[in-house]
């Protein structure tokens, strides 16, 4: 098990809120130990001259091997977090999207690697089973945007 600590300058990140009836596709954040300490939408790091739009569709081909189809809107959060004593920083795009191949909607946990060759486990979690489980939603603050009712009207729209 990989050992992670936040970077000590700003990331930016995009992930992709993936929905199957009320599930969202969320993958687990462990702590040091190897317990599940919450989950978190699928994505990654942009890289430097990369539109987040493309490293989206990047992180996917590199990790599941599929395309996925961004929706018309997105969402920015600020997230600044500590993790064992470290902050972390992060400006993290969120759009609403679907895979292209529809087999992975049929699969209850979908194993994929991390860059670093992590194996890891994303499966389809709803608001309620989390919130029912104790486990948080990273990042902060996007339960609180997905149950707001004026997501919709605060949203960007992509040209």
């Amino acid at each position: 098990m990989t050992i992670w600590r936040p970077a000590n300058f700003i990331t930016v990140k995009a992930l992709a809120l993936i929905w199957q009836d009320d599930a969202l596709l969320l993958t687990e954040i462990y702590d040091d130990l190897g317990n599940v300490k919450g989950m978190r939408p699928l994505g990654g790091t942009v890289e430097f001259g990369e539109p987040w739009q493309d490293a989206l569709q990047r992180e996917f081909l590199e990790e599941l091997g599929t395309r996925i189809t961004l929706g018309r809107e997105h969402f920015v959060l600020e997230n600044i977090y500590e993790h064992y004593g470290q902050t972390g920083h992060e400006i993290v795009f969120l759009c609403h999207a679907h895979f292209s191949d529809n087999h992975l909607y049929r699969q209850d946990a979908i194993p994929f690697l991390e860059h670093d060759d992590t194996e890891c486990l994303a499966r389809w979690m709803s608001l309620a089973e989390l919130e029912a489980k104790g486990i948080e939603l990273y990042p902060e603050g996007l339960r609180e945007r997905l149950v707001e009712p004026t997501q919709k009207t605060t949203s960007i729209r992509l040209s």
